[in-house]
């Protein structure tokens, strides 16, 4: 039964760096297609404007697929042990949620500057995006004092001395 976990355990560890390098490359990718796209349109004498926002948006993107695969190598692959600990998890899970959160954003400003030049009424798009990314923050925001504070509960309940802040008030003499 070891080896059976010990193969398993390898095998998804491969599984999730392959991933992982396939994600970097196509990171890579995006960025030299976002330059190169750049570079076609200054090349044949077309405004810059619109190929320079393509560009970021595909950059934003890159850099969040990168992120992804940073997390699958550092977590998955490179880490020596499973998440024990709430705390762990929730750092974990904030770490990734925070990625995404900053990949809708930037996205969502991207589309703002492209659709303010063009069209003012497909601005609803992009303020729907950056909407919901402020609604990602305020969810995230919830669940960290949530779990910190049930994290805190657990750990008063295990030991009650190993509380920290300042000591409870003494009870009143009867």
């Amino acid at each position: 039964m070891k080896r059976a976990t010990a193969v398993y355990a390898f095998l998804s560890r491969a599984l999730y760096a392959l991933a992982s390098l396939f994600l970097l490359a196509i990171s890579v990718a995006m960025i030299g297609a976002a330059g190169l796209d750049i570079w076609r349109s200054a090349a044949a004498g077309e405004p810059l404007k619109a190929a320079l926002l393509d560009g970021i948006g595909l950059i934003v993107v890159s850099l969040a697929v990168f992120d992804v695969a940073k997390y699958l190598m550092e977590e998955e692959v490179l880490r020596e042990r499973e998440l024990r600990s709430a705390t762990e998890a929730r750092q974990t899970l904030t770490k990734f949620l925070v990625i995404i959160i900053i990949a809708l954003t930037l996205e969502g400003l991207v589309f703002v500057l492209g659709a303010a030049g063009t069209d003012l009424s497909l601005l609803v798009y992009p303020a729907a995006l950056l909407g919901v990314s402020a609604l990602l923050v305020v969810s995230l925001a919830i669940y960290v004092r949530l779990s910190s504070n049930a994290e805190r509960q657990l750990t008063d309940q295990e030991d009650p001395t190993a509380r920290s802040g300042p000591p409870p008030p003494p009870k009143p003499a009867d």
